[in-house]
């Protein structure tokens, strides 16, 4: 059984079903995000500071490709802000 450190705090982004996921573990200074798809498998980034996170995140999610769900879009990027 594999205990979780104390000093790793797990934040969820989304989580849609056991396949279609995406959480940010803090690590210290480092932000790790690991995203989960049935279509991709596992996908692990690091980044070290929470700008350089929420830049890429701007760019994985483009607000445009959210037009028809806005809700979505704000609840995943509020998400975000909250790591």
């Amino acid at each position: 059984m594999v205990k979780s450190s104390p000093h790793i705090k797990k934040h969820t982004i989304y989580k849609k079903d056991k396949w279609n996921m995406m959480f940010v573990e803090v690590h210290g200074k480092s932000l790790v995000l690991r995203e989960i798809s049935d279509q991709w498998g596992e996908d692990c980034r690091t980044f070290l500071s929470r700008p350089e996170m929420m830049k890429w995140a701007h760019e994985r999610f483009p607000r445009e490709r959210y037009a028809d769900s806005p809700e979505e879009y704000e609840a995943i990027m509020n998400a975000f802000a909250e790591v």
